[in-house]
């Protein structure tokens, strides 16, 4: 009886097994890298964490058994190399099946090499607030054409840096692929100091204010950029810039946004924007209107009192 239950709690086990495999590779097309150890990770939506974790064999590969499958987990694959750690995609498992992953490609490192690519540049800047400013967001995509990862030596040189507008206030990192600890802005430029994989898109997001006495502003454009996006939420805002095109009317979030685009773009290009004369808003006079209000009410009582008295003649007589 006790033998019959224990094999059918091995065989309960076995059921949720499943087992992922895969190769670690050195740039491309790929040099295997061998005894290098490769982590498996859990993710869930409350927390996350190492499975389990083995070396590649002489040709890069590897294997590893999960003994009990998440199915409402994802996992991912990673290795380090040269100092840094590099992470598959999000990897499904499936109970009872081999999952391969694809080929986890890793690089060495270098401070040096070609000019950092700005792919593309999306800037959306939304209807003035109350107080007249405008809030904007920027994504940018940027691109590694080096054969290594490029990484940063110190706290002076970036791996990449761009300019924003000199107005800009209140800068903030939102949710991309760099962390808070790796971007900094200073005088009227982003700086990045991650490292920028090859043969990636990564992006980075940030958004800024411009004050309610900006009225116009030039982009900088400060070096090549494949296409630049703008949307702005005021359709009447005005803007020029070198082959640009209006591309309708676009609704985003049920926000609408007039949008335009300019490809290839050289450094230096005049790209100016100019925002709409404010309009007068009733509500602005609001507490002026209920002053004069109160004010006039106060008039009419003390003169509706006045004519309620009698004269002095009348009760002299």
């Amino acid at each position: 009886m006790l033998a019959a239950l224990v094999a059918a709690s091995t065989g309960s086990l076995a059921a949720q097994r499943a087992t992922v495999t895969g190769r670690v590779v050195l740039g491309s097309p790929g040099r295997p890298v061998a005894g290098r150890f490769v982590v498996l990770h859990r993710i869930t939506m409350g927390d996350g964490g190492p499975v389990d974790s083995v070396r590649t064999d002489a040709s890069g590969r590897w294997r590893i058994r999960v003994a009990e499958v998440d199915s409402v987990a994802m996992y991912v694959v990673s290795a380090e190399h040269d100092s840094l750690a590099y992470f598959s995609v999000p990897l499904h498992l499936t109970i009872g099946q081999t999952t391969t992953a694809d080929p986890l490609v890793v690089w060495d490192t270098s401070s040096t090499g070609p000019a950092i690519l700005l792919r593309r540049r999306l800037l959306t800047i939304a209807r003035p607030k109350a107080d007249g400013s405008h809030e904007v967001l920027e994504i940018l995509e940027l691109e590694n054409l080096g054969r290594t990862t490029r990484v940063s030596n110190d706290t002076v040189h970036p791996t990449w840096s761009g300019a924003i507008p000199e107005q800009a206030l209140e800068f903030a990192l939102q949710a991309s692929d760099f962390s808070n600890d790796v971007v900094s802005q200073r005088a009227g430029r982003v700086n990045l100091f991650g490292p920028l994989v090859p043969q990636r898109r990564p992006q980075l997001s940030y958004r800024y204010v411009l004050g309610s006495a900006v009225r116009s502003l030039v982009l900088p454009i400060d070096q090549p950029t494949d296409e630049l996006d703008l949307l702005f939420e005021d359709s009447t805002t005005a803007v020029t810039a070198p082959g640009l095109v209006r591309l309708g009317v676009e609704t985003i979030e049920q926000r609408r946004f007039a949008r335009y685009r300019a490809d290839s773009l050289a450094a230096g290009a005049p790209v100016r924007i100019a925002f709409p004369a404010a309009r007068l808003r009733i509500d602005a006079f609001l507490p002026y209107i209920v002053g004069l209000v109160v004010v006039a009410m106060g008039l009419g009582l003390v003169i509706a009192l006045r004519r309620s008295q009698p004269s002095a003649v009348s009760s002299q007589q």
